[in-house]
């Protein structure tokens, strides 16, 4: 069902090399630029008229407006089981304290007596949040999207989510009511390419219904087609990332239970046909256990045919053995998992070491599906490796940090002669003419 990858050679190679070795899934942005590319221009040059289409063309269902009536939003709570109520509740409780904890204060530096520099964090003032509809229902996403647009200062905030026909055209109902739980009064049914380039165009509004104002920056997850129309429209819009198929990669050691890893690595399977399910181990032993973990627990699974066996027995995911944890430790992080679970026998010290995750798991008792609800951390991760130079969802995302400076004539006085010199140098003297204009054309000698 899953697929072996030995690394216990003499020597682990290093760098891109090693890389190349490990499984990952093809995922080619690049190519689904041309097929997003056309619908985003219709958007662009129609509007909510194209939206609706593409909507009818893609998710089956023609709807009559994109903003979801504000009564759909209420009633979608009202008719939420308690139970779901409840835990939505406590998953936005606990992310509230994490972000919370995130928000950045101004900061000022006195360079000089008279001369400062103030780093000040702007919130952006108006956001798209994606949330994806298909195989699954992530009203979590909401969670994600929302909290930390909220806790940053965001005072514009608009969800996308695509159409279901079985809710009449609207988003499923789950969703909606975690956008009421928010207090998200914004929701478009719309999703895909043409949900993205609505946030990044905007579209006109009709005597029925407010138009989508443009926003400046989208995050959230979504399938190829979302993060291909990301690429395109970046430059106009702000990006978090090009969210790629979900993975889990594993590091364990002997100590760790085959149930749970084994329970885990299905948990990501279930995903999506695509999804990456990854241990590294060290221990012959618990990559046995693990695979005869896999053929039980898979039978007893549901979405076996159409998600789980297709992730798990895909190219993308593997159990790679390698010699020791030492060499495990490189291998995860030249893998750059977006999910990194720890367990081992000192599961935290390893966990310290770590350098490349979007988000690390220590020890048996924190597997990742926690932290795609209740952890208080963020599950807008990065996927493909991209843990290598980027970070999760989180407050700073919503954040800008502009810097200020503020300098008195003498405090411009004692360095104006080196701004002169460094600009001379670059052979841009009308930089240093900037200066010797303040102090009649001649730069006031060093002190």
């Amino acid at each position: 069902m899953i697929s072996r990858i030995d690394l216990r050679g003499d020597t682990l190679p290093q760098g891109g090399a090693l890389r190349d070795l490990l499984p990952r899934a093809e995922f080619d942005v690049e190519a689904a630029l041309e097929t997003v590319r056309p619908i985003c221009e219709d958007v662009r040059h129609h509007g909510a008229a194209a939206v609706i289409d593409y909507g009818e063309k893609f998710d089956g269902v023609r709807v009559s407006g994109l903003r979801v009536p504000a009564e759909a939003i209420a009633r979608a709570l009202e008719e939420l089981d308690p139970p779901v109520r409840a835990a939505l509740e406590e998953s936005i409780r606990r992310a509230r304290l994490v972000h919370r904890e995130q928000r950045r204060t101004d900061h000022t530096t006195q360079v000089v007596p008279g001369g400062t520099v103030t780093e000040k964090w702007i919130p952006v003032e108006r956001v798209g949040l994606y949330v994806p509809g298909g195989r699954s229902v992530y009203p979590s996403s909401v969670v994600m999207n929302v909290v930390p647009a909220q806790e940053a200062g965001v005072e514009g905030v608009a969800i996308a989510s695509p159409p279901q026909k079985e809710f009449g055209g609207l988003p499923h109902p789950t969703i909606l009511a975690a956008c009421a739980l928010l207090g998200v009064d914004e929701v478009y049914a719309a999703g895909g390419a043409q949900a993205i380039a609505m946030f990044a165009y905007g579209t006109e509004g009709t005597a029925d219904e407010p138009g989508c104002a443009p926003v400046n920056l989208v995050t959230g997850p979504g399938n190829i087609y979302v993060a291909a129309a990301k690429r395109l429209l970046k430059g106009r819009i702000g990006i978090d990332a090009e969210a790629g198929p979900t993975e889990i990669a594993v590091l364990a050691d002997s100590t760790a239970d085959p149930v749970h890893v084994a329970a885990d690595l299905i948990s990501q399977a279930e995903h999506d046909p695509m999804a990456a399910s990854v241990l590294v181990t060290d221990s012959e032993e618990l990559a046995a256990a693990t695979e005869a973990e896999l053929k039980t627990q898979v039978a007893a699974s549901k979405h076996v045919d159409d998600r789980i066996v297709p992730a798990l027995s895909g190219k993308q995911s593997a159990i790679v053995l390698v010699r020791d944890l030492e060499d495990g430790l490189k291998v995860v992080d030249a893998y750059g998992a977006e999910h990194l679970e720890i367990q081992t026998a000192d599961a935290a010290a390893w966990a310290a070491r770590v350098r490349n995750a979007g988000a690390i798991f220590v020890g048996p008792w924190a597997p990742v599906s926690l932290g795609d609800y209740c952890a208080g951390s963020n599950h807008v991760l990065p996927t493909g490796g991209c843990a290598c130079h980027s970070s999760g969802l989180s407050v700073q995302s919503f954040l800008r940090g502009v810097h200020i400076v503020d300098y008195t004539r003498d405090a411009l006085a004692e360095v104006a002669h080196h701004v002169v010199t460094l600009a001379e140098a670059e052979d841009l003297p009308a930089h240093g003419a900037a200066l010797k204009a303040r102090f009649g054309w001649k730069v006031p000698d060093s002190k």
